[in-house]
C-alpha cells in the first residue's frame, strides 16, 4: 500500500459523507433505518453441497470491505452505524482476514452466534432492507415491501456516481495492483510462447490475486480469440499467433480496475498493418481520454470514438472511401460492435450512469451520463475483425467499398482494445491507469 495516502483520514471522511448521503436518502422516501446485509454463501448449484466465495453485496461493501456471510450493518440517521457480525464457528473453512486496520474504528461492532439473532437488534420505526437473500430478510421480520424497494435503491445508487476521495484511492491502488500482470503478459508473451492457460496464471501470481479476487474473469485471447469480446474458455496449447489481447484488473477493498492492453509480434505485411492498427487504437484512445470533459455527454464521446476509429480504418486502407462515406454507411459499427465504456467502482459496470436509453446505433453503450466530476469510467475503444459481423457487409451494397484483402489479412488477429481508468475532475481528468507515478491521493 502506498505509504503516501493517508487511508484512516480518508476514510473516515467517507464514512462521515455516506452517513449524510444515507440520512437524506431515506428522509426522502420515508424510511427510518436501512439494514443491509453482506450476503449469503452461493452454492456452486442448487443440487450441490459446496459453496462459492463470498462476492459481498455492493451497498454492503461501499460501507467496508468485508466479504463474510450474513452481517447485518445497520444504519439510523444521526447514530454510528453498527455492525452485527456472525461469530459462529466452522472447521471447514474460515474467512480471510481484512486487512484495513481504518476501517474498524468508524462502527460500532457486536457479534451475534447466529444469523437470526440480529432480528432483537433491529431498531423501531420503518426499516428498509438492502441485500439478495430475500428469506434471510424474513427471517429477519422485513416484509416484501421493505425489501429493496426502489426509491431507495434509485438513491443509493446516485450516491455510487460521485466518488469520495476515498474511493478514489482504492482505485488508483487496484490499478497499481493490476499492472504487474499486464506487464508480465506483455513479456511472456514477446518471449515466448505461453497458452492463454498459461499466461492467465502468470497474471495471478504477478497481481498476487486468486481467482475469485479478481473483479471479472481475466480476458486472454491469443489470435482470432481476441475477435471473442469476452473470451474466458482458455486455450491450453501454445498457438503461435501474432496477437494478444489482456482484459484484466484488480481490487482493492472492493474497488475495482478494468484496464485492457493489446500487444502484436512477428514480421510480414498482416502484422506490420495489424501493429500500425493497434498504435492507431492506442493513439485515437488517448485522444478521447483528453477529451473528455465536464458537461460533455458520455454518449458524444461514443460518437466521436466511430469518428476518430473511421479515420484509423481510411488510413491503413480498409476502406476505400472517404471517411465521410464512411460514416455515413456506418462501416466502423461493424468494427467497434460494443459501448466505449461504462461506470466504475465497486461494480465493474457500475451503477448510476445508465438511467437513460442509448442511441437506437448505441445499443450497448452503458453510460449514457452527463460527464461531472469525481466521476469514474473506462475508455476502451477497440477494432474487431469478427466473421459473424463482417459476413453481412461483405454481401451488402457497399461492399466494394471495403479492402477485404486486408481485412482477411487481419482477421487472424482478431482484433484489438486499449482501456484506461479515468476519473473526472472540474478540469480535466486523471488516467488511473497510465499516471502511476501519481500518489493514490485523488
Amino acid at each position: 500500500m502506498p505509504h503516501t495516502t493517508d487511508f484512516k483520514s480518508l476514510f473516515r471522511n467517507h464514512i462521515a459523507q455516506l452517513s449524510s448521503g444515507y440520512a437524506a436518502a431515506l428522509h426522502a422516501t420515508g424510511w427510518d433505518a436501512v439494514v443491509i446485509h453482506s450476503g449469503t454463501l452461493p452454492k456452486r448449484s442448487q443440487f450441490d453441497d459446496q459453496y462459492g466465495s463470498l462476492r459481498a453485496v455492493p451497498h454492503f461493501q461501499q460501507w467496508l470491505p468485508l466479504a463474510e456471510p450474513d452481517c447485518a450493518l445497520v444504519i439510523v440517521p444521526g447514530r454510528q452505524p453498527v455492525l452485527h457480525r456472525l461469530e459462529a464457528f466452522s472447521f471447514w473453512e474460515a474467512p480471510a482476514p481484512l486487512d484495513a486496520p481504518h476501517v474498524w474504528p468508524q462502527f460500532d461492532v457486536h457479534g451475534v452466534h447466529r444469523a437470526e439473532d440480529v432480528r432483537a437488534f433491529l431498531p423501531a420505526g420503518r426499516v428498509a432492507w438492502i441485500g439478495e437473500d430475500r428469506v434471510r430478510a424474513a427471517s429477519w421480520g422485513l416484509e416484501d415491501a421493505a425489501q429493496n424497494p426502489p426509491a431507495l435503491l434509485r438513491h443509493l445508487d446516485a450516491l455510487r456516481v460521485h466518488k469520495s476521495a476515498y474511493e478514489i484511492a482504492c482505485l488508483a491502488e487496484a490499478n497499481r495492483r493490476a499492472m504487474p500482470g499486464h506487464n508480465a503478459l506483455r513479456d511472456a508473451f514477446a518471449n515466448g510462447d505461453a497458452s492463454e492457460l498459461e499466461l492467465h496464471l502468470a497474471y495471478l501470481k504477478a497481481t498476487q490475486q486468486d481467482d475469485p479476487e479478481t473483479p471479472y474473469k481475466n480476458i486472454v485471447a491469443i489470435g482470432p480469440n481476441a475477435a471473442t469480446l469476452h473470451h474466458i474458455a482458455y486455450g491450453r496449447s501454445p498457438t503461435g499467433a501474432g496477437s494478444l489481447l489482456v482484459d484484466a484488473g484488480a481490487t482493492c477493498w472492493g474497488y475495482a480496475s478494468d484496464i485492457t492492453r493489446t500487444w502484436t509480434r512477428g514480421a510480414g505485411d498482416a502484422a506490420g498493418l495489424f501493429a500500425a492498427l493497434v498504435d492507431g487504437v492506442d493513439r485515437l484512445q488517448q485522444q478521447l481520454c483528453a477529451d473528455v470533459r465536464v458537461g460533455l455527454p458520455y454518449e458524444e464521446l461514443h460518437e466521436q470514438a466511430h469518428r476518430y476509429i473511421t479515420a484509423v480504418l481510411r488510413e491503413l486502407g480498409i476502406f476505400r472511401c472517404s471517411a465521410d462515406e464512411a460514416l455515413a454507411h456506418k462501416f466502423s459499427r461493424t468494427f467497434l460492435p460494443h459501448g466505449l465504456g461504462h461506470s466504475l467502482g465497486l461494480q465493474v459496470h457500475d451503477v448510476g450512469c445508465a438511467l437513460v436509453p442509448p442511441k437506437a446505433d448505441n445499443p450497448w453503450l452503458r453510460n449514457t451520463s452527463v460527464i461531472a466530476p469525481r466521476q469514474v469510467f473506462t475508455i476502451e475503444p477497440g477494432v474487431y475483425f469478427i466473421n459473424a459481423l463482417l459476413a453481412p457487409l461483405r454481401q451488402g451494397p457497399h461492399a466494394a467499398l471495403i479492402d477485404w484483402q486486408r481485412v482477411d489479412a487481419l482477421v487472424p488477429f482478431g482484433g484489438v482494445r486499449i482501456e484506461d481508468d479515468l476519473v473526472v475532475r472540474d478540469q480535466g481528468v486523471r488516467n488511473l491507469t497510465r499516471d502511476l507515478q501519481e500518489t493514490a491521493e485523488p
